[in-house]
């Protein structure tokens, strides 16, 4: 009854253990649903796991228990993809979390160099200078912001005062106290970077500067520990953020969001406001104001300032 011991890896220097993470990933899924939302009967008090048991999962999946044992242990390599399916409709997962399974089950899949250097071509630095009605940011892998337009400094600050490697969305949003005043609802934020940062973790565990990320978040911030540990996923899109603005106030802005077509691992982001609105009248605003609205921008003047 889930009395099989647990493996333990040894990630190599400068990398995430794929093993490791596959084993956490699948023991934190399946802990999250419970018996009645697969139509298992519940029996309360003798249930000694949270959610189901790996007896359980393994009938929903039609699947040995041996073998998925096995493969929660992170020895998935020969797994094929129709049982990686199973688990993923067994598990209830989402499109990021069947995408992150599989990337973790068969981490020598061919995949770009994770080291190589993140470039931005000059078509895209000019296309993002003619986006003049809201912020406007190219970000790539471990969330590292590469391009923005005159409207983002003017809303999240100015970026090009700080170092080109805290010019990253992990850092600013758990080292710099300014952003959890600016993020009206910056817990879910924060859950949705940790989310983005696992899901590149699980196509890149060979990473060394998402690794070293990854351990200083940890080391300096309670809280990133504790949502790192979720093994949550999830690739936004789109969606909505609001913003408390030192010079213009509450600010509900629209996300849309898309990879490029011949990098993936890039993904612009662009922020608008609903004609008419308030939150459309302050973009104006800010964008009025010109360098005086940058140099404001998500309370910048104390961005040197760390946590």
């Amino acid at each position: 009854m889930d009395a099989y011991p647990e493996p333990v890896h040894e990630p190599a220097d400068g990398a995430l253990d794929p093993r490791a993470e596959l084993s956490e990933f699948l023991r934190t899924r399946r802990a999250r649903l419970k018996p009645e939302d697969v139509g298992l009967p519940d029996f309360g008090r003798y249930r000694r796991v949270p959610g189901l048991r790996r007896e359980e999962l393994a009938q929903l999946a039609g699947v040995s228990v041996g073998y998925y044992t096995r493969l929660e242990q992170g020895n998935g390599q020969h797994v094929s993809a129709e049982v990686l399916d199973a688990i993923a409709r067994a598990l209830r997962l989402s499109d990021a979390e069947r995408a992150h399974l599989t990337h973790l089950a068969k981490p020598n899949q061919k995949k770009k160099p994770a080291g190589r250097t993140q470039r931005v071509r000059g078509s895209l630095r000019t296309l993002l200078d003619t986006m003049e009605g809201g912020p406007a940011i190219l970000v790539g892998r471990r969330g590292d912001i590469l391009a923005w337009n005159r409207m983002t400094a003017a809303v999240f600050g100015d970026w090009a005062e700080l170092p080109e490697h805290e010019r990253n969305w992990a850092r600013l949003v758990f080292l710099r106290p300014e952003y959890s005043d600016l993020f009206v609802d910056w817990e879910q934020k924060a859950n949705d970077v940790v989310a983005q940062l696992r899901l590149d973790a699980g196509s890149h565990p060979n990473d060394p500067r998402l690794s070293a990320l990854v351990g200083e978040l940890s080391v300096k911030s309670e809280e990133f520990r504790r949502l790192w540990a979720a093994h949550d996923v999830k690739d936004k899109c789109h969606g909505t953020l609001r913003l408390h603005h030192p010079l213009v106030g509450e600010l509900d802005l629209r996300l849309e969001s898309f990879h490029l077509a011949d990098d993936h691992e890039q993904t612009l982001a662009t922020y608008h406001a609903e004609p008419g609105s308030p939150s459309a009248e302050a973009l104006r605003l800010l964008a009025s104001w010109g360098t005086d609205a940058t140099r404001t921008g998500a309370g910048m003047p104390s961005a040197r300032t760390t946590r």
